[in-house]
């Protein structure tokens, strides 16, 4: 589970959105702080920007005061109690200085920083202040850290800290500028000794740029930091098994006795849960908790807790075992084209063993009166005999007495609001009788209606599930809600129309950020543009699809290019260039055009290699542009693209964990460059590098149990369309449509990823990352008709309704998206491929191979 989906759920209950945006056309507008109301003073500029209210002085023009690009900048962090007090303090203190600053304006957006799950390197920032140079430095801590004596708040994780108080100190960017960094993305930048632009670096540990002096009156404060040390504690802290803005999860072993041993970090004022508590107070809860429940044989015993350097730990005994998550990967039986009856049967009694002793253990928590509060399958431990069960985590838990709703939930065991004390338990278990068979509950945060129609594919998939198993789970589901009202899937093209038009009501043309909603990677520097995420994406999905054009967000599109937002991404799938690639297509040439020519001021040669946001992605629009204008120096630039490509194919391999695979982000989006370069060239050459850039990504692939050929990272295997082994597969065809397979290779791998895409299931329904890329790819390989249709059947399992017509939910499955990398557009895409036998939909330079049939499923598949 991604933590960063969670707090862009909370503003809207249909789609991702950001956080600022929660409760904008509701009683939440009003609340900010009194000093974020505070009329602007004369000769300043105020602005809101995401989650901050910028404050700048003006010169005499009113123009923004000049002030350096980069330097020393101060945080303060504040608590919900003293963060009012806090703003106001730096306030008055600033604007008399004119010295730039700017804070987080609303106790709702503070409490979201410190959310247990907020990213750890923004974590706690409440203020920014911006002193002009060192001895201002020196000055403003001084004074301001008098002012805010006493006052607590959570610890900047990326920062030195000043004292004892809230304030903390960074290197690093005042102003917003931009660089390529060494992975070939597009990045935040500061300048070094040289001059030269590299990247602001923000991880969560204080560092300080190789060509900075750390200013002298810092140094006591730096050997503060690094004299809290875990050296004298009696535990040998062996690995990291968690971080979260609470703190981290450790494995270690008692030097004492040689026991394992688990030691749980609380940093104060931060992990912030939904009723305030911060990660020491749920600590504390979890140790009551455990306490109250010792001896009954499921939790982990209690064995220390104490406190260093202001963090508390609690330590526990360390069980033996996996996350009841961990099995699905390697039991169930669906994760193969045609399972074993036997298998289904052994895996459907061993599921039900597991509900019933999970069952049993939450009785015996009650038993001792207490709620366990955050049921699911990762805080479920399956003991060495994949039989026994353990519940672990604890932090949400509270006495049964209490009634109390839930606090902290895995999104696919989030209990409604009218569940209360034990309740809540009840719900979970509900949920787990489901997920155990089809892992995709957290579609009942958007519609606990759907229990109903997953219960029915259980039923179907499942015939040995008691049918009274599910029927009382769904009853629990979907107790108290609304009557459910499903969508459908029906006959092609309806399914199609009625994609079109959930697709279309979506849209927010009166946004500036973004056009239509979808995965949250659309909030970053503009990703409410591109082709993976943004308006871009969706525009090509809809004329591909023959579901017509959509002007008002051609228009849209077109407004928000003259210029680009700064720090738009530059590549196919992230930025600029895919966005010009669509205009191009939709007829904007000279918009188009004229991107391109803004990419190519850019520090291009060192954009990464891949498909995604790189060399390869913008190799392909300037030769597809090349060959639209018959401008040279177009074509100029995509053989540069090409040389700069097959230069680094020939340099040795760096074969680390780290090296990606698959068509957005491996070497097989390279592949496809050389290869298209091949066909307007002719060069045999090109044919040869593409096909040894494919031989890579195909070495980091792996047969699994099934037959099937996936990308294998070490920790997971991936059959999908983006990172996984279908987009090679697609590329793989279409190298084999020109070359020669001496020995076979290429002909073994590609009959072998196309099993890999034809399991029964897959966990989300996105184009690069679920079942719609599995469908686009067998569309477009000539596969068994029989097994493109099970696919699209498939992906009916996750239709959602939205106003009344046919949609899929994104990333996470937590909300719907409409975007063409995991939602609706990309589904649209696929499905068109597959069951449109006059339109051969694909995505951008991917057209169906000229060799492979067209292939379209039985007449009776539904979409």
């Amino acid at each position: 589970m991604d933590g960063r989906y969670e707090v862009y759920a909370l503003a809207d209950r249909h789609f991702y959105d950001t956080p600022d945006r929660l409760g904008s056309t509701g009683p939440r507008t009003q609340q900010l702080f009194d000093t974020a109301r505070r009329p602007v003073p004369e000769g300043w500029r105020a602005a809101r920007s995401g989650d901050w209210l910028t404050m700048t002085p003006l010169g005499a023009d009113d123009a923004p005061q000049p002030s350096p690009a980069q330097g020393w900048k101060i945080h303060s962090s504040a608590t919900r109690v003293n963060a009012e007090r806090i703003a106001a303090i730096v306030w008055d203190y600033c604007v008399p200085r004119r010295i730039p600053f700017k804070f987080v304006p609303g106790p709702h957006l503070l409490h979201l920083r410190n959310a247990k799950y907020a990213a750890r390197d923004t974590s706690g920032k409440f203020v920014t202040v911006y002193p002009p140079d060192e001895n201002r430095l020196q000055e403003v801590l001084r004074e301001l850290g008098t002012l805010l004596e006493g006052f607590e708040g959570p610890y900047i994780l990326t920062d030195l800290r000043w004292n004892d108080g809230p304030l903390y100190v960074r290197y690093g960017a005042f102003a917003r500028t931009y660089v390529v960094d060494e992975r070939g993305a597009l990045v935040t930048a500061v300048r070094d000794g040289a001059g030269r632009p590299v990247p602001d670096r923000r991880t969560p540990a204080f560092q300080v740029p190789e060509w900075v002096t750390l200013p002298e009156f810092l140094r006591p404060q730096l050997a503060a930091r690094e004299a809290t040390t875990v050296g004298e504690l009696p535990y040998r802290i062996e690995k990291a098994l968690h971080f979260s803005n609470g703190g981290g999860v450790y494995a270690g072993t008692d030097t004492r006795d040689g026991r394992r041993v688990v030691l749980k970090e609380g940093r104060p004022h931060a992990g912030l849960a939904a009723d305030g508590a911060d990660a020491v107070a749920r600590l504390g809860r979890e140790k009551a908790a455990l306490e109250a429940v010792a001896g009954t044989g499921v939790v982990p015993e209690v064995r220390d807790w104490f406190t260093l350097g202001e963090h508390r730990f609690l330590v526990m005994d360390l069980l033996e075992g996996r996350p009841l998550n961990a099995f699905f990967a390697e039991r169930h039986p669906l994760l193969t084209a045609d399972p074993d009856p036997g298998a289904v049967r052994d895996y459907t009694a061993w599921a039900l063993r597991i509900h019933r002793k999970v069952t049993q253990a939450v009785a015996a928590v009650h038993a001792r009166g207490i709620v366990f509060n955050d049921l699911h399958v990762f805080n479920i431990m399956v003991g060495p005999d994949e039989e026994s069960v353990f519940l672990i985590d604890f932090e949400a838990a509270a006495p049964v007495g209490e009634n109390g709703r839930q606090v902290v939930a895995h999104p696919g065991f989030f209990a409604p609001p009218d569940r209360r004390g034990a309740e809540v338990d009840r719900y979970a278990l509900a949920c787990l009788r489901l997920a155990l068979f089809l892992p995709v509950t957290s579609l009942f945060v958007v519609d606990r209606g759907k229990a109903a129609h997953l219960a029915d594919v259980i039923a179907g998939q499942f015939p040995d599930v008691p049918r009274e198993f599910l029927d009382e789970a769904v009853a629990e589901i979907t107790r108290g809600a609304p009557a459910a009202r499903p969508v459908v899937p029906a006959e092609w093209p309806h399914s199609r129309d009625s994609m079109a038009k959930a697709i279309l009501a979506s849209a927010t043309p009166g946004r500036d950020d973004r056009l239509f909603p979808g995965d949250i990677a659309q909030f970053g520097d503009g990703g409410g543009l591109g082709l993976a995420h943004g308006a871009a994406g969706v525009l090509y999905a809809l004329d591909r699809a023959g579901a017509g054009r959509y002007e008002e967000g051609e228009r849209w599109l077109l407004d928000r290019t003259a210029p680009p937002p700064p720090g738009t991404p530059l590549g196919l799938y992230d930025g600029l260039a895919g966005v010009a690639h669509v205009l191009d297509l939709l007829g904007h040439r000279q918009r188009a055009l004229d991107l391109v020519d803004g990419v190519l001021r850019e520090n291009w040669r060192s954009l990464s290699s891949d498909l995604h946001g790189g060399l390869a992605g913008l190799g392909l629009v300037l030769d597809s542009l090349a060959d639209a204008t018959g401008e040279s120096e177009l074509r100029e630039r995509a053989a540069e693209a090409a040389e700069i490509l097959l230069r680094r194919l020939a340099e040795p391999l760096l074969d680390t964990p780290r090296r990606r695979a698959g068509l957005l982000r491996g070497a097989t989006g390279p592949a496809l460059f050389l290869l298209r370069r091949h066909e307007r060239t002719g060069d045999a050459g090109l044919l040869a590098a593409a096909g040894r850039a494919l031989r890579r990504d195909l070495d980091r692939c792996a047969v699994q149990q099934g037959g099937g050929l996936e990308v294998d990272e070490g920790w997971r295997t991936l059959p999908y369309l983006g990172d996984g082994s279908a987009g090679i597969g697609m590329v793989l065809d279409d190298w084999l449509a020109h070359g020669t397979d001496g020995t076979g290779d290429f002909e073994r791998a590609r009959a072998a990823i196309r099993t890999a895409a034809t399991s029964r299931f897959y966990a989300q329904p996105g184009l690069f990352q679920g079942r719609a890329g599995m469908i686009l790819h067998l569309a477009r390989t000539g596969a068994d008709p029989d097994r493109l249709a099970a696919q699209v059947e498939g992906l009916g399992w996750l239709a959602m309704a939205y106003q009344g017509q046919l949609a899929f939910p994104g990333h996470q499955m937590m909300r719907l998206s409409m975007d063409l990398a995991t939602g609706t557009a990309g589904c649209l895409l696929a499905l068109t491929a597959a069951l449109d036998g006059d339109r051969a939909a694909h995505l951008p330079f991917l057209p169906p191979p000229p060799a492979a049939p067209r292939t379209r499923p039985r007449a009776s598949a539904r979409s």
